[in-house]
This record gives C-alpha cells, structure tokens and sequence, in this order.
C-alpha cells in the first residue's frame, strides 16, 4: 500500500512538472532597476530574472535578494558574518508596483535563448526557490541578488553562454570606489560606517566579473554576452525595453556629514584646551567619553576581524587610530589624579598620531578622510591631558 501511494505521488509531481513546460511565446528576461534614494542598501539598484510565457500564464520574477527578520537568531547571525538570504518568486505586478512607488526605473533586457535553454532556465529557478533550496548564505560583493543571476545562467548553460572578460568602460577599480560612487554624496553616513567597519579587502582592485557585484555592472555584462545557438555564437540579449520609468526628482543632499560633525568636535576639543590654559579648567568627563567612545570602536572592529565571518572586514587599518587600549585608558583619565603611565601614554600618542595624519594618504587602506578630525581631536585632547 505504503508502494503504491509512494508511486502515485511520483506520477503527480512528474506530470505537474511536464505541465510547466515553456511554450515558444515565453520569455525570459534580466531585470535591471535603478538605483534608489529611500534606504542606503537600495542606493545600489537590484536585479532580478522574469519569466513570463502568456500561453501557460506563466508571470514570474525570481528575486535572490531576499532576506528575512523572522529566522531564528537573525541579528546575532547578522553579527556573526552568517547571513541567510533567500530566494523569493512574485508576480511582475506585485514588483513593479513596489519600485513604482519608490521612483525607481525598471529595464528588461530580453535574452534570446533557445526554447530548450528557456526551459532549463525556468526548471533550475523553480526547483531553486523550493523552500528545501532557497537560502543562501549572502554575502555584499561575491553572492549577492546581482552575482547570483550571472551565476545561474553560467551554470544552467555551462559552457553555451560567456561573458566577455573585459567588458566594462572603468576598469582595475577597488569595492571602495566603486560602493563610494553610489553612495558618497547621498548616503555619508552609510559610507562612513561601511569605510569604518570594512577594511583592506574593500581595496583589492575587482576583475570585471567582479565588478558583477553591482547590478548597472551585471547589465553591462549580460550587454556583451554570447550565447551558443544550433552551434552559432550570438549576443545573448536580443532586445531591451524599459518597462517603468522614473520621474524626474530633486534630491536633497545631506549637509551634516561626517566630516561637517567631526571638525565641530575638533574645534570643540580645541577650545576646551585653550580654556584649561587659561582658567584651570579640566574636562575629564568630555575626555574619558572621547577615549572611551573611540576605544570601543576599536574593540568592535578587533572582533568583526577575528571573531565574524564579515571576510570584508579583516585587515582593518581604522585601529591604527582607533585604538582598542582607549578603551582602559578611559577610566583612568577621569579620575582626579593621572598615573604617570598615562602621561606616558599620551606622551607616546601624540607623535604616532602626527605621523598618522602626515602619512594618511600613504596606507594601503582607503581611510575615510572625516576621520582626520577625529585624530586631530585625540592630539588637542592628549595634549589636554599632559598638561594637567
């Protein structure tokens, strides 16, 4: 009995199966959308496949950037480098509708794959969003919703379809400079925390299958694709249409920016020290909150380093300034009396400091420039301290 029932649910599932076949109407289609203005993670755009065949009523877009609060410890494994992304399916309308709202351009280019390729395609998408196969372990630049569809169509095709190997107009760019042309005038907060948390990884030059990371890039590599038909070689897109324009908005742009806050807290350091010179005053409160504040930054980034699976995050040059031993310093520095090796300390800070200022531009690492003021502030503050 258990047999015969084991057979029949085998003969369903292979019949439900040899009914998704494609008709020679389908499409299949990469969605390129723009970037958008709403959040910092959608200042890099979005891609994303459509297939849609109006015979079997067949309307479906496949998203791999998907991710979602309600796992099992979702924040803690966020922490922990280990981020579960999957891979979700909704109608055209339903993901029009959402960048609609949002402002942002949709472009369809339209691959020109055999009805059997189409098929493979749709076969390796449908079985991939099963709930058994559809997470992914995420990560921003090597497997995200943009690397993901090049990598679909390079397994599903093998060696039928190709991207050319130098396809881009700017190459040999670094992560950092090409994340900073999406969000350095718009998102300065965002690039500071991603130019504080990530570290020399950000700064290996990209091949142009690297660049993919990034959909306008991975629209740029399907553009020069080839695709193998009947034994003939021929550009993977056979037509590109834009299926949601954009209105054309003003944008403001921020003018608090880090670098804005940072020199105010400089200059504030700075009078606080020319105050101490001339009345007496000491500021232990505002200095153990200084040292402390920059101490735990440290320590943060000592442990996405050593203790995560953030890769991007390792070879961190930020503790050149960022000191994690700021952290113990703090305490001492508040107190009414300072131990003599706490002068020795800061009598050793300031001229590393200098020198790190001096050769800011040398470091292998891109530092964000806000953080000059933050360094100039531990000199004025460190002098503060001597002089008490």
């Amino acid at each position: 009995m258990k047999k015969l029932l084991l057979i029949s649910v085998f003969a369903l599932l292979v019949t439900q199966l040899r009914a998704q076949q494609l008709s020679p109407a389908a499409k299949v289609m990469v969605l390129t959308v723009s970037p958008g203005h709403e959040e910092l993670y959608a200042a890099f755009g979005h891609s994303a496949i459509y297939i849609s065949d109006p015979v079997n009523r067949i309307d479906r877009v496949y998203n791999y950037g998907t991710y979602y609060y309600n796992q099992p410890h979702f924040y803690l494994n966020f922490a922990r480098g280990y981020l579960l992304y999957g891979l979700s399916v909704s109608t055209y309308e339903r993901f029009q509708g959402y960048y609609a709202y949002f402002n942002r351009q949709v472009v369809a280019q339209y691959l020109d794959l055999s009805l059997d390729q189409a098929q493979q395609v749709y076969d390796f998408l449908e079985n991939n969003a099963l709930p058994e196969n559809s997470m992914y372990y995420y990560d921003y630049f090597y497997d995200n919703c943009a690397t993901k569809i090049r990598d679909v169509f390079e397994e599903v095709l093998g060696s039928d379809f190709k991207i050319p190997e130098h396809f881009t107009k700017n190459p040999d760019h670094t992560i950092r400079q090409l994340t900073d042309h999406y969000i350095k005038e718009e998102f300065p907060w965002g690039k500071l925390g991603i130019d504080i948390c990530l570290g020399l990884p950000m700064d290996k030059a990209l091949t142009d299958n690297e660049y993919m990371y990034l959909p306008d890039f991975l629209y740029q590599g399907f553009e020069a694709a080839k695709i193998k038909k009947d034994s003939t070689w021929a550009p993977a897109v056979a037509a590109e249409r834009t299926l949601l324009y954009s209105r054309p908005m003003d944008y403001p742009m921020p003018w608090f920016t880090p670098m804005v806050a940072f020199s105010a807290l400089a200059v504030m350091g700075l009078l606080m020290l020319l105050v101490q010179i001339k009345k007496g005053w000491l500021f232990r409160w505002f200095d153990f909150t200084v040292f402390f504040v920059i101490g735990a930054i440290g320590l943060l980034l000592t442990l996405l380093w050593t203790a995560t699976d953030h890769h991007a995050a390792a070879d961190n040059f930020n503790l050149l300034w960022a000191l994690p031993s700021h952290l113990i310093v703090a305490f001492f520095i508040i107190k009414k009396s300072t131990r003599r090796w706490v002068n020795w300390y800061m009598a050793i800070l300031l001229p590393f400091y200098v020198l790190l200022i001096l050769f800011w531009n040398l470091i292998p690492q891109d530092l964000n420039d806000a953080f000059i003021p933050v360094v100039i502030l531990l000199v004025i503050r460190a002098i503060a301290i001597l002089k008490r």
